[in-house]
């Protein structure tokens, strides 16, 4: 199941990696350490830190509770290289129900710690209860009819040629542990303004362990592709062209059913607005079944960039 990359990492090594990155070490009661992602630079990942939060919360939660909400709040961008810590406060342990309130910081030179996320998730003990499903998938090609985004990025890093630096070619062909295959044009992909809505297939490239908090992690850490982004697309602007400034506020994601992260999942995104310095987006994760597995929502600043003389 790897998808094509441009050097000779094995599909099996990057999903290694990745699962490493979202393993937390317990350093204390309540108190675990993130890893930095190796051969990062400039700011961290959102998703990256949402799912090692989560992954956090998940270890200090017994009695077969699962998570099925969670709440974020991005306070400052993180720096790659430093580890974060993530603290856990432990609100309420009830007998269907659990909260833990993780407030993730890293250290600075001067050894104080700086917060930069604060998330809160809930847990429930899994019952049977009544059901209904009203969210429809998308009529979407399958993504065995669709090229992987990496197929797309490099042809068109081909096509830009010198018109991309060195940094921007690296963070556009970089190996990833997460295959995506889009549906239509994301905002990187196109300069015309069009509809504030996006679909793409995303999976690991090599399988994962049976591990359900794992997959929940893998799940939350891929939500944070693609969806500020998607508030973009009726501006014709991108990140990547430079014509934008942008950071995620907040972010939030519901998980409804058990769902693997090394099986082609559709994310449906749309922005309903954006305005005043900040966009508004919604997603929605189904399985290839056509059932919810997980709904989403974030706000993220996004300004215009102005170009100095």
């Amino acid at each position: 199941m790897s998808d094509t990359t441009p050097t000779e990492i094995p599909p099996e090594k990057l999903v290694g990696s990745l699962v490493k990155l979202l393993t937390v070490e317990k350093r204390a009661t309540d108190v675990y350490q993130g890893r930095p992602q190796k051969g990062g630079t400039g700011r961290v990942f959102g998703g990256q830190v949402i799912a090692q939060a989560l992954q956090a919360a998940q270890q200090t939660i017994a009695g077969g509770k699962e998570a099925h909400s969670l709440h974020a709040y991005f306070l400052r961008g993180g720096k790659e290289g430093p580890p974060i810590e993530y603290r856990i406060e432990r609100d309420f342990d009830g007998r269907s129900f659990a909260n833990r309130r993780v407030v993730a910081s890293q250290e600075n030179e001067d050894g104080t710690s700086t917060p930069i996320l604060n998330l809160t998730a809930s847990f429930h003990a899994p019952e049977e209860g009544m059901e209904h499903d009203d969210a429809p998938m998308p009529d979407v090609p399958d993504p065995d009819d669709l090229r992987s985004d990496m197929e797309v990025r490099r042809e068109l890093a081909e096509m830009l040629g010198e018109r991309m630096n060195d940094a921007q070619r690296a963070m556009m062909l970089r190996p990833r542990p997460i295959e995506m295959r889009t549906c239509g044009r994301l905002h990187w992909m196109n300069r015309e303004p069009s509809e504030p809505r996006a679909h793409s297939w995303f999976r690991t490239v090599a399988p994962l362990p049976d591990d359900a908090a794992l997959h929940r992690a893998i799940i939350a850490y891929a939500s944070d592709y693609t969806l500020l982004g998607t508030s973009a697309l009726p501006h014709g602007l991108s990140w990547f062209r430079g014509e934008l400034i942008g950071a995620s506020l907040d972010h939030a994601i519901w998980f409804h059913r058990p769902a693997r992260a090394d099986e082609w999942l559709l994310y449906a995104t749309e922005s309903p607005w954006s305005g005043g310095g900040r966009g508004m987006n919604l997603g929605r994760i189904f399985n290839r079944e056509g059932q919810l597995v997980a709904s989403v929502a974030q706000e993220g600043m996004m300004r215009k960039r102005v170009k100095k003389d």
